[in-house]
C-alpha cells in the first residue's frame, strides 16, 4: 500500500477512535475555564476555525502542529483580550526554529488572567451583619513548552506541556462555628500539568489541509471536596484557499476558508466557520461564526503585515458580539525574523 495512503488512513482511524471515546463522556462541569478563552485576534476573528490553518507561535494555543512549518527563525506574538465583566486576558508566545526547522520548532507560551479586585467579607453579629476584611485579587496562569515538527512534506505533529495554576485568593474567611462565631483564614489555590497534542496534514489536493487537536488533557483535580477536570476539547478541521479553484492571481489575492468541528467536555458539539481574504499578503479581512452558543454572535477582524529589513511586523484586531454582555475586543502584535 502506498506510504502516503497509509498515513492518511492511520490519521483517520485515530481521529474516529478518539472521537468515539470522547462521545461517550457525558457533559459535565469543568474547572480552570480560562483555558478555553481564545488567545489570538486572528483566530478569534475566524471563529476559532483554526485547527487546520498553518500559523506562527500562537498555534500553541490551538493546534501546536500549526507552527511546524514557520518560515522564520524567530517568532513572537503578544495578545490582549478585553473580556466581559472587566476581566482582562494576556497571552504571549514565542517560537524558535533552529537550522531552518531541521530539528523542529521549539516554543514557549504563557496565559494569565486579571480578574480585578473583590471585596472580602465574613458574617458578623454586629449592626451591619458582616465584617469587612478588605479586598483580594484572584489570578490564574498557564505556562507551556511546545514542540512541533514536519515529519514529511505533508504531515506535521506538535505537542504542548502546560503548568496550570489558579489562586482564588489568600486569607478567605471560613466559619469555624455557626453558634459561637469566629472564623479562620484559608487560601485556595491549585495547580496541575496538562497536555495538548495536534496533527496537520496537507492532503495534496490544491491547498486543502486537515487538522486535529486534543487540548487540556490532564488528571482529575480537586478543590476542597469537589473534584473536576480541565476543559478537555477535541477538534478536527479542514481549510483551503478557495481561489485555488478559480483563475485568480494567487500572489495578489487569497481567500482561506476554514471549518472546525469541536467536541468540548462541558458543552454541546460546535461548528466553527471562518473566512479570511488577504490582499498582497499585507491586508487581511476576516469573518467567523460559531454555533450553537448561548450569547456569542458574529466575529470579525482585520490584520496588517509589513516587512522591514528582515523583520516582519503584524497587527491584528478582532471584534466579538457577545449578546447581552459587553462586546469583546482582542488585539495581537506579531514580530518575526
Amino acid at each position: 500500500m502506498n506510504r502516503k495512503l497509509q498515513v492518511v488512513l492511520s490519521v483517520i482511524m485515530i481521529v474516529f477512535m478518539i472521537k468515539s471515546n470522547l462521545a461517550q463522556v457525558k457533559l459535565a462541569q469543568t474547572g480552570l475555564k480560562f483555558l478555553s478563552v481564545s488567545a489570538d485576534a486572528r483566530a478569534s476573528a475566524l471563529g476559532d476555525a483554526i485547527t487546520s490553518v498553518e500559523g506562527n507561535s500562537s498555534s500553541m494555543f490551538y493546534n501546536p502542529a500549526g507552527m511546524a512549518r514557520q518560515s522564520n527563525s524567530l517568532d513572537a506574538t503578544f495578545n490582549m483580550t478585553q473580556w466581559i465583566a472587566d476581566i482582562n486576558y494576556m497571552h504571549a508566545s514565542a517560537s524558535f526554529a533552529p537550522s531552518g526547522g531541521l530539528y523542529g520548532v521549539f516554543g514557549v507560551s504563557i496565559a494569565s488572567v486579571d480578574y480585578g479586585e473583590f471585596y472580602r467579607t465574613v458574617r458578623d453579629g454586629g449592626e451591619e451583619g458582616y465584617l469587612d476584611l478588605g479586598t483580594y485579587s484572584p489570578k490564574a496562569m498557564a505556562i507551556g513548552l511546545g514542540y512541533a515538527r514536519a515529519l514529511s512534506d505533508k504531515f506535521s505533529i506538535g505537542g504542548n506541556l502546560k503548568y496550570v495554576y489558579q489562586d482564588l485568593g489568600d486569607g478567605h474567611a471560613v466559619a469555624i462555628s455557626t453558634t459561637t462565631g469566629g472564623f479562620e483564614e484559608k487560601g485556595f489555590d491549585i495547580n496541575v500539568l496538562s497536555f495538548d497534542f495536534g496533527i496537520l496534514y496537507k492532503t495534496g489536493f490544491k491547498s486543502l489541509n486537515f487538522g486535529m487537536s486534543l487540548r487540556n488533557f490532564s488528571q482529575e483535580i480537586e478543590y476542597i471536596e469537589e473534584s473536576f477536570q480541565l476543559p478537555l476539547t477535541f477538534k478536527i478541521g479542514l481549510s483551503m484557499n478557495l481561489f485555488d479553484l478559480i483563475d485568480m492571481n494567487k500572489e495578489e489575492h487569497s481567500f482561506n476558508f476554514s471549518i472546525d468541528a469541536e467536541h468540548p467536555r462541558d458543552y454541546k458539539e460546535q461548528i466553527h466557520i471562518g473566512g479570511e481574504y488577504t490582499y498582497y499578503n499585507i491586508l487581511s479581512l476576516r469573518l467567523g461564526y460559531t454555533s450553537p452558543t448561548d450569547e456569542q454572535g458574529l466575529n470579525a477582524g482585520v490584520g496588517l503585515k509589513h516587512g522591514l529589513g528582515g523583520l516582519n511586523f503584524g497587527v491584528d484586531y478582532a471584534y466579538l458580539d457577545f449578546g447581552v454582555f459587553e462586546n469583546v475586543h482582542r488585539f495581537s502584535i506579531n514580530i518575526s525574523y
